[in-house]
Order: structure tokens, then sequence, then C-alpha cells
């Protein structure tokens, strides 16, 4: 470990909403800039404190990829520091071993991967659909065009499912390097396309989903051909997923929610659809965790706006987050009631 005044910044993990994100951004930051930094009480508001595998698998993937020098890496830390060096593109492999998340490990070392100069190809191994965490299909239909739109060529595939606590899922990514994103403004969704409703079963009844499908028709009134359940190989199990994708001229959103036992399919139902209700209701184009995924993005472009609903407490962390590493405005007006514009300016 180098001495202790090259860390250059000191990070409160508990801040705002005090998870995981916190340390994903930092690490995401921290080789963009340069900057080391010093982080204690991760994860200080959860019912795990520390580092879990997920959050050490993403640790250790920054360091892979920038050969950067670590302190407090292992399960249960809640104090780590971080030293960057130079990003290398190339093939990696990064396996949790467990069902955490893959596309939150991804998006700690995409970015920088992205604006290195070396093509990179990303193995994951995990969760690709887990609760709060955004699921595969978020990313490559919500969130990897607006990325693209930057200037990115980021391609994502899914080759094996993998839910809680089975885990066992995996990603490949394929990243084109760009020298520098470009921001943009989304300010109306623009006319509506198409929208889906897809109901994931593996090792649950088939009617559960059948039931979850029945409450989306009958609460948004979407059509049949806009309804399809899918069962999975039972190994993968037990797993039950309900994703809501609605399609705009501009942008596409995409909404989940996750079967619980105990909780009645009409319930996991209500509850996701109450969100695309809460969306379409308040005509903005970008809604709560769209809002969040685009931050990090638009700040290393160093310009954006976009319309969104009231800004969650993991938006408000973020933007705190991102503040201590870089240079740059972030400001959010109430348009109305329901919508906020959040502006990006160096």
């Amino acid at each position: 470990m180098n001495s202790k005044n090259q860390i250059e910044l000191e990070i409160d993990g508990a801040m705002g909403e005090g998870g995981g994100q916190v340390l994903r951004s930092a690490l995401t930051l921290s080789i963009c800039t340069g900057k080391a930094f010093r982080i204690t009480q991760i994860r200080a508001t959860r019912k795990k404190p520390g580092l879990q595998r997920q959050h050490l698998t993403a640790v250790r993937a920054a360091r892979d990829i920038c050969g950067a020098q670590v302190t407090g890496d292992e399960i249960g830390s809640t104090s780590l520091t971080f030293v960057p060096s130079e990003v290398q593109g190339g093939h990696y492999h990064f396996a949790i071993g467990s069902a955490g998340s893959t596309t939150l490990v991804l998006q700690t070392i995409l970015y920088p991967l992205l604006l290195t100069t070396n093509e990179s190809h990303l193995t994951l191994t995990g969760g690709t659909h887990n609760p709060l965490a955004p699921p595969f299909d978020f990313l490559a239909y919500a969130w990897l065009p607006l990325l693209n739109r930057m200037g990115a060529v980021v391609k994502v595939t899914l080759d094996r499912y993998g839910f809680y606590p089975a885990g066992g899922g995996q990603l490949q990514v394929h990243i084109t390097p760009t020298h520098s994103l470009q921001g943009f403004q989304l300010f109306e969704r623009g006319k509506m396309v198409a929208y889906q409703a897809t109901a994931l079963i593996s090792d649950i009844p088939q009617h559960v989903a059948e039931r979850e499908l029945q409450r989306v028709a009958s609460q948004l009134g979407w059509s049949p051909n806009c309804l399809q359940p899918h069962t999975l190989p039972a190994q993968l199990g037990p797993a039950n997923v309900l994703l809501l994708q609605v399609q705009s001229e501009h942008v596409t959103e995409v909404f989940t929610g996750f079967g619980q036992r105990g909780i009645r399919a009409e319930a996991v139902a209500d509850k996701v659809i109450t969100q695309v209700q809460n969306y379409l209701t308040a005509n903005v184009p970008v809604g709560e965790y769209l809002a969040d995924q685009l931050l990090l993005p638009l700040a290393l472009a160093g310009e954006g706006e976009w319309v969104t609903l009231k800004p969650s407490q993991h938006t408000l962390t973020n933007i705190e987050v991102i503040r201590i590493f870089l240079d740059i405005s972030i400001t959010l007006t109430q348009l109305n009631r329901d919508a906020w514009l959040i502006t990006i300016a160096k």
C-alpha cells in the first residue's frame, strides 16, 4: 500500500441512502478521475453491513481493470482504500460466487473501460434478475439504448438466467471504447410504440404467470398479444419475475416485480402495475430507476438534461458521491406535482 498522502478523498459510506451504490459509484469515479479514496462505514445502514460477495466482486473487478492498490477488500469489511492506476481493456471474467447482481458489477467497471483505448470483453456470472438491482431486461432495453446514444458501443447478451438464491446466471458484454461521451436532452417520451408484459417462472406453477398477466391485461388494458408467459428450466428456480416494458418514440422503460413465497400473484402484479400507471400519468420520459442510472454517464459527459419523477433517496445519494469527485453542477428543479428536471452542466 502506498503512503497515506495518496488518499485524496475521504468518503462516508453511510451518507444518504447508505447502501452499496456509494461504494460502486466511488469506484467508478475513482478510476475515471485517477483520484484515490478511503471509504468508511460501508453499507452501514444495511441488515448485514460491510462488503458482501457482490460488492467484493465489484471492488476486485475495479482493481483488476486498472491495477489498483486496495486494502480492506474482504467479506464483511466496513472500510476500504482504493488507489487507481491506468485502465487496461481486455478479456475479463468475474464470478460473484453467489446470486449477487452481475448488472451492478458491470455498471461499476463499464464506464472506465468505455473511456480507455482498447476493446474489452466481459463474462460475468451470478444473478441476472435480482430484487433491488436492475435486471438484464432493464439494461438491454431501457438503459443501453440511451448509453449508446451518447456515443458508446456496448453489446450485452444473456447466456443464462440467474435468480436468487440459485445464481448461476451469465452475461457477456462487449465494449468498444470511445474518446468521450456526449450528453443529451430527454424532455418527452414521444408517441407510444408498444407494450409488453413478460412473466418468467422457474419451478413455479404455470397459473402464477397466467394470473399475473391477466391482472396486467385487466388493469392496464393491454391486449393478449402483448402478454408473454415464459417458463424456464426448473433447476434455475424457484423464481418468478414480472417485467412490464413500455416502449415510446424516444425512450423505453422497464418495470419489474419479483414473486415471493406467501405473496399472491395478483399482489405481485399490482405493485408493478402501479409503477407503470404512475409513470404514464406523470407523462415523463424517465422513470425513477432509469433517472438514477443516467447520472454517472451524463456526469462523465459533463452535460445532460432529463425530465423524471420525483428523485429517490438513491438518486440524491448518487448525486452526492458524484459531486465529491467531479467539479460539475447538478440541479434538480420541480416542474409540477409529478415531474422534475435534472440538469448536469460543467
